[in-house]
Protein backbone atom coordinates (compact mmCIF):
# COMPACT_ATOMS: atom_id res chain seq x y z
CA UNK A 1 0.00 0.00 0.00
CA UNK A 2 1.11 3.53 -0.82
CA UNK A 3 1.83 5.85 1.85
CA UNK A 4 -0.54 8.02 0.52
CA UNK A 5 -3.49 5.54 0.45
CA UNK A 6 -2.34 4.50 4.07
CA UNK A 7 -3.55 7.86 5.15
CA UNK A 8 -6.54 8.13 3.48
CA UNK A 9 -7.29 4.89 5.06
CA UNK A 10 -6.48 4.98 8.33
CA UNK A 11 -9.04 4.56 11.22
CA UNK A 12 -9.51 5.67 14.94
CA UNK A 13 -9.56 2.65 16.84
CA UNK A 14 -11.71 2.97 19.68
CA UNK A 15 -11.90 -0.99 21.12
CA UNK A 16 -9.34 -2.74 21.56
CA UNK A 17 -8.04 -7.06 22.03
CA UNK A 18 -6.59 -7.68 25.73
CA UNK A 19 -3.11 -7.96 24.45
CA UNK A 20 -0.21 -6.53 26.21
CA UNK A 21 2.40 -4.35 24.00
CA UNK A 22 5.34 -4.03 25.98
CA UNK A 23 7.28 -1.70 27.54
CA UNK A 24 10.33 -1.91 24.91
CA UNK A 25 8.04 -1.15 22.11
CA UNK A 26 6.44 1.47 23.24
CA UNK A 27 9.80 2.84 24.14
CA UNK A 28 11.11 2.11 20.71
CA UNK A 29 7.99 4.00 19.18
CA UNK A 30 8.17 7.39 21.11
CA UNK A 31 12.13 7.49 20.74
CA UNK A 32 11.48 6.95 16.99
CA UNK A 33 8.58 9.86 17.23
CA UNK A 34 10.93 11.97 19.35
CA UNK A 35 12.57 12.93 15.90
CA UNK A 36 10.21 14.85 14.85
CA UNK A 37 10.31 18.56 14.23
CA UNK A 38 10.73 20.62 16.91
CA UNK A 39 11.27 24.07 17.58
CA UNK A 40 15.25 25.34 17.94
CA UNK A 41 15.29 21.56 18.87
CA UNK A 42 13.92 22.07 22.20
CA UNK A 43 12.28 19.42 22.81
CA UNK A 44 9.43 21.01 24.94
CA UNK A 45 6.86 18.34 25.70
CA UNK A 46 6.96 15.05 27.83
CA UNK A 47 4.65 12.34 27.96
CA UNK A 48 2.92 10.04 31.07
CA UNK A 49 2.91 6.64 30.26
CA UNK A 50 -0.63 4.87 32.22
CA UNK A 51 -0.25 1.03 31.91
CA UNK A 52 -1.99 0.06 35.41
CA UNK A 53 -5.82 -0.56 36.02
CA UNK A 54 -5.72 1.88 38.84
CA UNK A 55 -4.73 5.01 37.31
CA UNK A 56 -6.58 4.17 34.21
CA UNK A 57 -10.00 4.06 35.99
CA UNK A 58 -8.35 7.72 38.06
CA UNK A 59 -8.15 8.89 34.44
CA UNK A 60 -11.61 7.94 32.95
CA UNK A 61 -13.66 10.54 34.46
CA UNK A 62 -11.34 13.67 33.40
CA UNK A 63 -12.20 11.76 30.45
CA UNK A 64 -16.14 11.00 30.31
CA UNK A 65 -15.56 7.99 30.79
CA UNK A 66 -14.59 7.26 27.28
CA UNK A 67 -14.55 3.33 26.99
CA UNK A 68 -11.16 3.61 25.02
CA UNK A 69 -9.50 5.15 28.51
CA UNK A 70 -9.43 1.59 30.70
CA UNK A 71 -10.51 -0.99 27.69
CA UNK A 72 -6.47 0.17 25.83
CA UNK A 73 -3.70 -1.36 26.99
CA UNK A 74 -1.64 1.74 27.59
CA UNK A 75 -2.97 5.60 27.87
CA UNK A 76 -0.33 8.16 26.63
CA UNK A 77 -0.55 11.49 28.10
CA UNK A 78 1.31 13.94 25.56
CA UNK A 79 2.54 17.45 27.46
CA UNK A 80 3.65 20.61 26.50
CA UNK A 81 7.13 20.92 28.73
CA UNK A 82 9.09 23.40 29.59
CA UNK A 83 10.21 22.76 33.09
CA UNK A 84 12.85 20.53 32.12
CA UNK A 85 14.45 23.20 29.41
CA UNK A 86 14.01 25.87 32.22
CA UNK A 87 16.05 23.96 34.51
CA UNK A 88 18.57 22.94 31.86
CA UNK A 89 19.14 26.45 31.31
CA UNK A 90 18.90 27.67 35.21
CA UNK A 91 21.63 25.18 35.96
CA UNK A 92 23.60 26.20 33.30
CA UNK A 93 24.27 29.75 34.07
CA UNK A 94 21.29 30.75 30.96
CA UNK A 95 18.08 32.81 32.79
CA UNK A 96 15.13 31.93 30.62
CA UNK A 97 12.27 33.78 29.72
CA UNK A 98 9.83 31.32 28.76
CA UNK A 99 6.83 32.22 30.83
CA UNK A 100 4.79 33.44 28.04
CA UNK A 101 2.14 33.24 25.27
CA UNK A 102 4.72 32.56 22.32
CA UNK A 103 6.80 29.96 24.70
CA UNK A 104 3.42 28.32 25.41
CA UNK A 105 2.35 28.08 21.53
CA UNK A 106 5.80 26.95 20.81
CA UNK A 107 5.69 23.82 23.06
CA UNK A 108 2.09 22.90 21.62
CA UNK A 109 3.25 22.55 18.74
CA UNK A 110 6.28 20.62 19.59
CA UNK A 111 4.18 18.41 21.81
CA UNK A 112 1.43 17.91 19.11
CA UNK A 113 3.73 17.21 16.41
CA UNK A 114 5.32 14.71 18.23
CA UNK A 115 2.11 13.08 19.46
CA UNK A 116 1.03 12.54 15.64
CA UNK A 117 4.31 11.29 14.88
CA UNK A 118 3.77 8.59 17.73
CA UNK A 119 0.33 7.68 16.50
CA UNK A 120 1.65 7.29 12.64
CA UNK A 121 4.64 4.90 13.77
CA UNK A 122 2.01 3.07 16.08
CA UNK A 123 -0.52 3.00 13.28
CA UNK A 124 2.25 1.35 10.65
CA UNK A 125 3.12 -1.07 13.17
CA UNK A 126 -0.56 -2.51 13.22
CA UNK A 127 -1.32 -1.15 16.41
CA UNK A 128 -4.82 0.79 17.29
CA UNK A 129 -5.07 4.67 18.76
CA UNK A 130 -7.46 7.03 19.73
CA UNK A 131 -7.45 10.99 20.31
CA UNK A 132 -9.12 11.97 23.57
CA UNK A 133 -10.03 16.13 23.33
CA UNK A 134 -11.16 15.82 26.31
CA UNK A 135 -7.69 16.62 27.55
CA UNK A 136 -7.76 20.28 27.37
CA UNK A 137 -11.08 19.88 29.03
CA UNK A 138 -10.16 18.49 32.21
CA UNK A 139 -6.52 19.46 32.79
CA UNK A 140 -6.29 20.06 36.04
CA UNK A 141 -7.51 16.56 37.32
CA UNK A 142 -5.41 14.94 34.87
CA UNK A 143 -2.52 16.69 36.33
CA UNK A 144 -3.01 16.56 40.00
CA UNK A 145 -3.30 12.67 38.94
CA UNK A 146 -0.32 12.77 36.59
CA UNK A 147 1.57 14.63 39.02
CA UNK A 148 2.62 17.56 36.67
CA UNK A 149 4.39 20.37 38.18
CA UNK A 150 5.13 23.88 37.01
CA UNK A 151 5.52 24.52 33.05
CA UNK A 152 3.87 21.07 32.49
CA UNK A 153 0.50 21.31 30.52
CA UNK A 154 -1.92 18.34 29.08
CA UNK A 155 -2.53 19.03 25.85
CA UNK A 156 -3.56 15.53 24.14
CA UNK A 157 -3.91 11.94 25.19
CA UNK A 158 -3.50 8.85 22.73
CA UNK A 159 -4.60 5.64 23.92
CA UNK A 160 -3.30 3.12 22.27
CA UNK A 161 -3.79 -1.04 21.84
CA UNK A 162 -4.13 -4.00 19.25
CA UNK A 163 -7.53 -3.01 17.20
CA UNK A 164 -10.49 -5.62 17.75
CA UNK A 165 -12.54 -5.58 14.86
CA UNK A 166 -12.78 -3.28 11.92
CA UNK A 167 -13.91 0.57 11.98
CA UNK A 168 -14.92 3.06 9.43
CA UNK A 169 -12.74 5.48 8.11
CA UNK A 170 -13.87 9.05 8.58
CA UNK A 171 -15.27 11.10 6.16
CA UNK A 172 -13.18 14.42 5.10
CA UNK A 173 -14.16 17.28 3.04
CA UNK A 174 -12.59 17.44 -0.65
CA UNK A 175 -9.21 18.87 -1.39
CA UNK A 176 -10.85 22.49 -2.36
CA UNK A 177 -12.16 23.28 0.86
CA UNK A 178 -8.67 23.14 2.47
CA UNK A 179 -6.74 24.29 -0.39
CA UNK A 180 -5.49 27.43 -1.11
CA UNK A 181 -3.51 28.88 -3.92
CA UNK A 182 -1.27 31.86 -3.45
CA UNK A 183 -3.89 33.52 -1.25
CA UNK A 184 -6.72 32.64 0.94
CA UNK A 185 -10.20 32.70 -1.48
CA UNK A 186 -12.95 33.19 1.14
CA UNK A 187 -16.60 30.91 0.71
CA UNK A 188 -19.24 32.70 0.12
CA UNK A 189 -22.63 30.06 0.92
CA UNK A 190 -23.35 28.69 -2.43
CA UNK A 191 -19.89 27.41 -2.32
CA UNK A 192 -20.02 26.26 1.44
CA UNK A 193 -23.32 24.75 0.76
CA UNK A 194 -21.48 22.85 -2.14
CA UNK A 195 -18.45 21.53 -0.25
CA UNK A 196 -20.26 20.35 2.60
CA UNK A 197 -22.63 18.54 0.56
CA UNK A 198 -21.30 15.10 0.65
CA UNK A 199 -20.91 14.93 4.68
CA UNK A 200 -24.55 15.80 4.94
CA UNK A 201 -25.66 13.09 2.41
CA UNK A 202 -23.67 10.41 4.51
CA UNK A 203 -26.40 7.81 6.29
CA UNK A 204 -24.44 8.42 9.49
CA UNK A 205 -25.00 12.05 9.41
CA UNK A 206 -28.49 12.15 8.69
CA UNK A 207 -29.19 9.60 11.67
CA UNK A 208 -26.75 11.80 13.77
CA UNK A 209 -29.44 14.63 12.74
CA UNK A 210 -32.28 12.42 13.32
CA UNK A 211 -31.08 10.86 16.74
CA UNK A 212 -30.36 14.85 17.56
CA UNK A 213 -33.87 16.30 16.92
CA UNK A 214 -32.32 18.90 14.68
CA UNK A 215 -32.44 20.30 11.44
CA UNK A 216 -29.12 20.55 9.71
CA UNK A 217 -25.86 18.23 10.57
CA UNK A 218 -24.22 21.75 11.48
CA UNK A 219 -26.93 22.29 14.44
CA UNK A 220 -25.54 18.90 16.06
CA UNK A 221 -22.20 20.78 16.52
CA UNK A 222 -23.60 23.66 17.55
CA UNK A 223 -26.23 23.03 19.79
CA UNK A 224 -25.04 19.41 21.27
CA UNK A 225 -21.74 18.34 20.96
CA UNK A 226 -19.56 21.60 21.39
CA UNK A 227 -21.89 24.57 22.39
CA UNK A 228 -21.30 27.93 23.03
CA UNK A 229 -21.57 27.19 26.95
CA UNK A 230 -19.21 24.26 26.88
CA UNK A 231 -16.60 25.64 25.06
CA UNK A 232 -16.53 28.99 27.43
CA UNK A 233 -16.18 26.88 30.45
CA UNK A 234 -13.79 24.70 29.38
CA UNK A 235 -11.90 28.04 28.31
CA UNK A 236 -12.12 29.20 31.30
CA UNK A 237 -10.56 26.19 33.31
CA UNK A 238 -7.71 25.22 30.83
CA UNK A 239 -6.56 28.79 30.73
CA UNK A 240 -6.77 29.27 35.07
CA UNK A 241 -4.65 26.38 34.55
CA UNK A 242 -2.50 27.30 32.16
CA UNK A 243 -1.44 30.75 34.36
CA UNK A 244 -1.97 28.01 37.38
CA UNK A 245 1.35 26.43 35.51
CA UNK A 246 3.16 29.71 35.47
CA UNK A 247 2.15 30.57 31.77
CA UNK A 248 1.60 34.90 32.15
CA UNK A 249 -1.02 34.53 29.69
Amino acid sequence: MSAENYFVNRRTIRKYKKENISDEIVSDMLLAASHAPTTGNMQLYSVVVTRSDENKAKLAPAHFNQPSVVGCDVVLTFCADFNRFVKWCEASGAVPGYDNFQSFMTSVLDVVIFAQQFCTIAEMRGYGCCYLGTTTYNAPQISEILNLPDRVVPVTTITLGVPDGDFPVSDRLPIDAILHNEAYNDYDFEKIKTLYAEKEAREDSKRFVAENNKQTLAQVFTDIRYTKEANETFSKIYLDFIRKQNFDI
